[in-house]
């Protein structure tokens, strides 16, 4: 089986890459990324070292595409995952990346009658339906109430039945639009496909940002000493997001690779769920348990655009139709980010310090 990662060099990516790879050793397993994220280059040495076709290329370019060759499989996990971009600049290169790229993927795929495997996000569901969402605020963190006027949203978090009308963000919107697409394909191409709409993934090879990787970023400010801050609903670090490790993603990636038909013509919301949900002022207890660091983080309390006060995932559908759910936990996840800095200091302290 040939299978083709876009953003292989990324974060996700090129975890798909090495972990499939030492699981099916007899795969060839291909790489294709432009290099635009700050530190994907990291990952190139990893990639020869376990023999995985690099591809220097971007989705965007049809001719790229072309170059890889038949393949069986693509997933396609190549976007610009920031939530602002695009909101206070031109939004050109998120919807050219997202969307067309997307298309162009999907096209790649009819051509060699090959699988889809499509990582979505969380980030289609509207902003201000979660918004206005009844919530409660306790000591260290904000929560959804019991008494809900919006269906889709409980105490478990935000499911598939939250409506789709409304504003998201130009990452969302792309996104949507893509799965919206796919839906295309599937009903008159005959496109075998499987979209998922994870929310925040975490663990060991992101090069963490505030807009994109805030779990690696709080760990690399914890581990080298160096302030943060809490910026949004008063400043009082109560945000909340559910944490999916990357190991867990992989596991579900590669049971969509072998049995697709179970997830043709279905959507699902796969996250680290309730009992991996976790605060920014929880963050900080844990990084500080850690490290045994204790940094300054001070207060803006000035909400940004697009921003959330809370999103978990309700993971009861694909939990209950699928057999799957996460197995590592939110302290996990901030452990093995820690040892793989530890790790790799050297390369890293240039890109996350």
């Amino acid at each position: 089986m040939k299978i083709v990662v876009t953003g292989g060099a990324g974060f996700v990516g090129s975890t798909l890459c090495l972990q499939l790879k030492a699981k099916y050793p007899s795969y060839e397993i291909v790489a294709f990324d432009n290099l635009k994220r700050r530190g994907s280059e990291l990952n190139l040495a990893d990639f020869q070292k376990e023999e995985i076709p690099f591809f220097h290329g971007d989705i965007r370019n049809n001719e790229d595409l072309s170059a890889l060759g038949n393949f069986d499989v693509l997933v396609e996990a190549s976007a610009e995952p920031s939530v602002t971009a695009g909101l206070d600049s031109d939004p050109t290169y998120v919807i050219n990346n997202n969307l067309y790229g997307s298309i162009n993927c999907f096209n790649a795929c009819l051509k060699n009658k090959a699988k889809l495997i499509f990582l979505s996000t969380s980030r289609v569901y509207p902003i201000d339906w979660i918004e206005n969402a009844n919530f409660s605020e306790q000591e260290t963190r904000f929560s959804f109430d019991e008494n809900q006027t919006t269906r889709g949203i409980s105490p478990e978090g935000i499911s598939e039945e939250l409506s789709l009308e409304g504003a998201r963000s130009f990452y969302g919107t792309t996104k949507l639009a893509s799965e919206l697409f796919i839906q295309e394909y599937a009903a008159f191409y005959g496109l075998k496909a499987a979209v998922t709409r994870f929310g925040v993934i975490a663990g060991p090879r992101q090069m963490g940002k505030t807009d994109q990787g805030v779990v690696t970023l709080w760990m690399a400010k914890h581990f080298w000493n160096q302030s943060l801050k809490y910026i949004g609903y008063g400043g009082t670090g109560k945000q909340v997001r559910d944490i999916l490790h990357v190991d867990d993603l992989v596991e579900l990636i590669d049971l969509q690779i072998h049995q697709i038909e179970k997830f043709e013509g279905k959507i699902y919301n796969v996250g680290g769920g309730l009992e991996n949900s976790v605060s920014l002022l929880e963050m900080t207890k844990i990084c500080e348990k850690i490290t045994r660091n204790t940094i300054a983080i001070s207060s803006e309390k000035a909400t940004r655009s697009a921003d959330l006060r809370i999103f978990i995932t309700d993971n009861s559908k694909i939990e209950s139709e699928i057999g799957w759910k996460p197995k590592k936990s939110v302290e996990t996840v901030f452990q093995d980010i820690y040892y793989w800095i530890k790790k790799n200091e050297k390369q890293l302290e240039t890109i996350l310090k």
